[in-house]
């Protein structure tokens, strides 16, 4: 006899593009390879584990109603066997994406009906539909899989350039014309121009590796921008095409065509060199950081509570390196772990989109211990299942457009991407744990002719700070150590400041300027820049830092405020205008990162100016492209007070009400950025106790920030956890993270967790430093 929920229930079957959790647990990590599998919710398709102590599957059925979930659970039978593939047409190459592996030879899945409403189970084959739902079920792309597809797929497509292309009058190209670049020896990483027929190398890698930039010099020369790699042209008419108009690659719909004006047969070609989608896939696992001693030895492997690793989805160790020391401070384990232990009884939003759902679930995972215990690999050697936070890493980089991905990523960026966005979820619960980070800067600005002053705090919650290069003598590649209070001189040190319209002098002078620490936050995170441009391409230099034994003293990075006898600068020159203006204000910490690359102050404002402020990596790339604007270094355009004075928009008010602002906070938060949205927004996260109240002295000064952080000597700290890096570019290579645990440095390599000796503390590229 069928239960009645059974019989009465209206099921639809999930499309193509419905997100199914069938490989694990919304809410925890438990996974159809457990011994009780995981029950999937047949009306909204949520996963939820049977755990007794957890019971997440029983919770969602409570608190949605829902009834009825088809269980699934995975068996091995045996390993993965690779399979001849026939020799089948490649298909045109038009994404790059990862070719998902079939699962069928390697695992038996066990599936059961549950009705929670009843406490029966049931065969699928109880009713017709029943059983074509849990057959759709089963036939999904799960939605772990669903992310992982998105992020890889870059879909590639033709454009004007390749659909309208006119070419030259035919020639056949001869063997020695194909043989190496026109203007160099290089026979490898060709590109034939379908236009004329020049042949020329490639760009120049990050690495140094690659061409010489000559297939791009004859773009430049003759606008020609359709290429063609040779090597990578298959029987079948497939080929890399790119498109140096566009800067992209496309795909030509006519390749044949197009290459038989410069005689060559499609139909006799033969694939000799990988394509970029082959370089780039591959590229993925390259790096890796020794798991053994200076001797030999295997690292001693961890397990438990504390020691759970984070298994690599593809170029996401950026992102693991961070949360393993994130989640080693107190704040983040006892916000997204304790305190949210119950979150999972009362919440009805759905749980792969709730921030807190995926927060304490990474945390309960991370910390726990329950997916940390020791297994045993052919080999004899102990590994650990760890966890895969593919979730949590397709919440957060939800619709940005790095972070969405699957390729690599600076993970300096990634640590303040991850503080903001939690600013961003927190502000109304009060319970946000990157307030950990949060200090006062103050910056000193004196004019060199008539000597008055100006002081600005802003507020930050990390530094980044330039590592001296003093390269060894009769060496190319080898540089001298830097001791690591020589990293923060340097950040504090005077710098000059060449024409600096004075408001009192009323005249362009030179003034100085630096900055120093207001206030002190209980965790300091500092990034060391160790990279320079050379002919225009960033490398990585290798610089060691001496770490000092002991408690880190910074004291005497506090700044003394104004003293006495010090005349204070008056504000900008106010005098009645139409034209009045003020220059936009900027994160100092960009400009202080894009300067240490070589550039101008005013180019640096300019790039930030016109990628939206969205960090210093992103204002980088716009420089590159626009070396050569005639108004590169033009004065920067200035906010007339007419925009400010005009107010804010009703749709600007209404989009920052949207998010949990009221109407007087949005509107002082627009005032205090001259009407710009975006950079309201951050302004109300970083002041949450602010009521939006105004006054005749409120100014756009961020000296009116409200001050965070402690300014109560000493200042002592101890490393807790820091991330490295190898590779010759922070966008490529493999990061790591080394947390201090119960007396050792431990090492978090992706999903391998042991005890290390001797850590590279002198190689970081990210501190987390702990006050005492």
């Amino acid at each position: 006899m069928v239960c009645l929920h059974i019989e009465n229930a209206t099921l639809n079957l999930p499309s193509a593009f419905t997100q199914v959790h069938k490989d694990e647990c919304t809410q925890c990590f438990d996974n159809q390879d457990g011994p009780e599998g995981i029950d999937v919710c047949l009306t909204c398709f949520n996963g939820g584990c049977l755990n007794k102590e957890r019971h997440h599957a029983l919770t969602h059925s409570q608190l949605t109603g829902h009834a009825l979930a088809v269980n699934i659970r995975r068996i091995t039978i045996s390993n993965p066997n690779k399979r001849n593939h026939d020799d089948a047409p490649p298909q045109k190459i038009s994404k790059i994406a990862i070719v998902m592996e079939n699962e069928e030879p390697t695992y038996e899945y066990v599936t059961k009906v549950r009705c929670y409403s009843c406490s029966t189970e049931e065969s699928k084959e109880a009713t017709p539909q029943l059983n074509a739902i849990v057959d759709a079920v089963m036939n999904s792309l799960s939605s772990a899989k669903q992310s992982e597809v998105k992020a890889w797929e870059e879909v590639i497509t033709p454009c004007e350039h390749t659909l309208c292309l006119v070419q030259e009058e035919p020639k056949q190209l001869q063997g020695q014309d194909l043989a190496h670049c026109a203007d160099c020896e290089l026979n490898q990483n060709l590109w034939l121009c379908l236009a004329c027929g020049n042949l020329g190398c490639g760009r120049k890698q990050y690495d140094g590796s690659g061409g010489n930039n000559h297939a791009i010099d004859h773009f430049e020369k003759t606008g020609h921008g359709v290429n063609v790699k040779l090597g990578t042209i298959t029987a079948e008419g497939t080929a890399d095409i790119y498109c140096y108009s566009c800067d992209d690659a496309r795909v030509d719909d006519n390749l044949a065509t197009h290459l038989a004006n410069w005689g060559i047969n499609v139909s006799q070609q033969q694939k000799t060199e990988k394509s970029m989608t082959e370089l780039q896939l591959e590229q993925n696992m390259k790096f890796d950081f020794s798991m053994t001693t200076e001797d030999g030895k295997q690292l001693e492997p961890r397990f438990g509570a504390g020691y759970t690793g984070l298994k690599n989805l593809g170029n996401s160790c950026y992102m693991a390196s961070v949360l393993q020391s994130v989640f080693n401070i107190e704040q983040f384990q006892s916000r997204y772990n304790q305190q949210l232990a119950d979150h999972a009884l009362t919440c009805t939003t759905d749980a792969a989109n709730c921030w807190h759902c995926q927060l304490h679930k990474l945390a309960d995972g991370l910390l726990s211990g329950r997916y940390s215990q020791p297994s045993i690999n052919d080999d004899g050697v102990q590994f650990q299942d760890s966890i895969a936070p593919g979730m949590f890493k397709a919440l957060v980089g939800k619709n940005h457009q790095e972070f969405s991905t699957m390729r690599q990523q600076d993970a300096f960026e990634f640590f303040q991407y991850l503080c903001k966005t939690i600013q961003q979820k927190e502000h109304t619960t009060k319970n946000d744990p990157t307030k950990a980070f949060d200090f006062m800067t103050e910056q000193r600005l004196q004019c060199g002719q008539c000597k008055k002053v100006r002081y600005q705090k802003d507020q930050t919650s990390c530094i980044s700070v330039e590592v001296p290069a003093r390269r060894k003598e009769n060496t190319e590649n080898e540089y001298e150590p830097v001791d690591f209070t020589e990293c923060l001189d340097t950040f504090v040190r005077e710098e000059t400041v060449d024409g600096y319209q004075c408001p009192s002098c009323n005249e362009k002078t030179t003034a100085t300027r630096s900055v120093k620490f207001s206030t002190f936050p209980e965790i300091l995170v500092l990034n060391p820049r160790r990279f320079a441009f050379i002919n225009w391409v960033p490398q990585k230099l290798n610089i060691p830092i001496i770490f000092p034994e002991g408690p880190v003293q910074l004291d005497k990075y506090l700044s003394s405020g104004q003293q006495p006898g010090e005349e204070l600068l008056p504000e900008d020159s106010t005098e009645p205008s139409s034209s009045t203006s003020a220059e936009p204000s900027f994160n100092q910490n960009d400009i202080d990162q894009l300067k240490a690359m070589g550039f101008s102050e005013n180019r640096c404002k300019r790039a930030l100016l016109n990628t939206g402020h969205n960090g210093a990596d992103i204002a980088m790339n716009w420089m590159f492209e626009h070396m050569e604007d005639p108004d590169i270094d033009d004065p920067l355009p200035a906010t007339s007070s007419n925009t400010a004075s005009a107010g804010p928009s009703e749709d600007q008010i209404s989009t920052l009400q949207e998010m949990g602002f009221s109407a007087q906070q949005a509107k002082k938060a627009l005032h205090e950025t001259n009407n710009d949205t975006e950079r309201a927004l951050d302004w109300l996260f970083s002041h949450p106790d602010d009521n939006g109240e105004m006054n005749e002295q409120t100014t756009t000064d961020s000296a009116s920030a409200q001050a965070v952080g402690d300014a109560t000597p000493p200042f002592n700290y101890k490393l807790d956890s820091f991330v490295s890096h190898k590779g010759t570019s922070v966008h490529c290579g493999h990061y790591v993270s080394h947390v201090y645990k119960n007396g050792e440095w431990v090492l978090f390599n992706d999903n391998k967790v042991a005890v290390t000796p001797n850590p590279p503390i002198g190689e970081a590229y990210l501190y987390f430093l702990k006050r005492q």
